[in-house]
């Protein structure tokens, strides 16, 4: 039997390590988790009935980020200073310093943090295996499928895959990276700032909190250079469209209570959106500066109704070294991992850990490409690639996020 691993975080050569999970479907409204706000942020709106309009008045740290005073009083009471934060106290991994609940997520930005050799060097870092055979199917499982050869995406990337980028992050071994997606906001028409990825590329499930220094971005070394041909390159080759740091992060309720570093428990609930702000702002907001946003499919076609999805992203184990962006295109499976869980789509596919998080697209009933799913788990060996159906959950999560950002 073959290993099976998620395919989220491939650690930086300064460390890494990341997460997968399951848990029974629980009701919407403790799905629609709220992920605290890094930079303007107020807690979601919780039982007391309180929204942002409630909540108290934000305190500048310094000329460009805000913090609510409430977060602030949260956040010292786990011992955290917002200087000292950003002053390097965000590399203590304490237990009691790493932060777990949605309201007292932070994610200040960090001018600089993420300069070309930070994001070039991104290596991979296996997680610990588990068995291959992780069906709990009762036969609903498809035959697995054959593998396809993950083929790299035309460059300039701004041109033939806009919406795609490379997610950065820092846990407790270092830095990590996933793949992630530019999604629209049906409350910002034309304008959105929201980013589709994995549960597990934001948050460390059960054995831990929110990963750190959230950034993404878009086209990702643009013209597709090895690392070596990276090797003095100039930022805007790396980060054309420049970077994005996570000034929100929401996922689901399940991956936050069940989430492990191997196997698949939990990964039919993988999935999360950002809300995004530019390190260095240029008035425009990411789908206009990008070009596009895929929208988002929650009714979760059946896998016969699917003629083909197209997986993409930036896979680094080898034979990837996590430069160049790559798809995989194939007609989908099912994968059921409980009885009680929803089931995965699958699809056969060489890419490897850092794709994690990667959008899946579909045609949509319009005849538009449209995100269906997010590249969850695979195994060690490479061969084929399982995301999550999108329901009520998700969508519960992606209306959070855009309402919580409308106007």
């Amino acid at each position: 039997m073959r290993p099976i691993r998620p395919l989220h975080a491939v650690r930086a050569r300064r460390g890494a390590g990341s997460t997968t999970t399951r848990r029974r479907s629980t009701p919407l409204s403790a799905l629609a988790l709220c992920a605290a706000l890094a930079l303007t942020a107020t807690a979601c709106n919780g039982d007391d009935g309180n929204d942002a309009a409630n909540k108290p008045p934000s305190t500048a740290t310094d000329d460009s980020i805000q913090i609510p005073d409430g977060l602030k009083d949260r956040l010292k009471e786990h011992g955290i200073d917002l200087d000292q934060w950003k002053d390097g106290a965000w590399k203590n991994w304490d237990k009691d310093q790493w932060l777990r609940e949605a309201e007292d997520f932070i994610n200040p930005i960090i001018d600089d943090l993420w300069d070309e050799d930070r994001m070039r060097d991104a290596d991979k870092q296996p997680a610990k295996p588990v068995e291959d055979d992780i069906s709990g199917d009762q036969g609903k499982t498809d035959p697995t499928p054959a593998p396809v050869e993950a083929a790299a995406l035309n460059t300039p990337y701004t041109d033939a895959s806009p919406a795609t980028g490379k997610l950065f992050f820092d846990g407790p071994e270092g830095s990590m990276v996933c793949s992630a997606t530019v999604v629209s906001d049906p409350a910002n028409p034309g304008k959105s700032n929201m980013v589709w990825t994995a549960g597990h590329c934001v948050h460390a499930g059960q054995a831990g909190g929110w990963y750190r220094n959230i950034m993404f971005v878009p086209s990702y070394n643009n013209e597709g250079k090895s690392a070596a041909e990276l090797e003095g390159a100039p930022k805007e080759e790396m980060a054309p469209h420049g970077l994005y740091w996570a000034d929100w992060a929401q996922t689901s309720q399940q991956w936050i209570e069940t989430g492990g570093p191997t196997g698949g428990a939990g990964a039919p609930y993988d999935f999360a959106v950002l809300h995004v702000k530019p390190e260095n702002d240029n008035g425009k907001s990411l789908e206009e500066t990008v070009g596009g946003a895929l929208p988002v499919e929650f009714k979760a076609p059946a896998v016969s109704s699917i003629e083909s999805i197209t997986a993409t992203g930036y896979p680094a184990a080898p034979p990837y070294d996590g430069q160049r962006q790559l798809a995989c295109a194939d007609k989908p499976g099912r994968l059921s991992l409980t009885a009680e869980d929803p089931t995965m789509y699958r699809i056969g596919c060489t890419m490897t850990g850092g794709s994690s998080g990667g959008g899946w697209v579909a045609e949509g009933a319009d005849g538009k490409p449209t995100l269906v799913s997010n590249t969850s788990i695979g195994p060690v060996t490479a061969g084929w690639l399982a995301g999550p159906r999108l329901g009520e959950e998700a969508k519960g999560i992606y209306d959070a996020v855009s309402e919580k950002f409308a106007g």
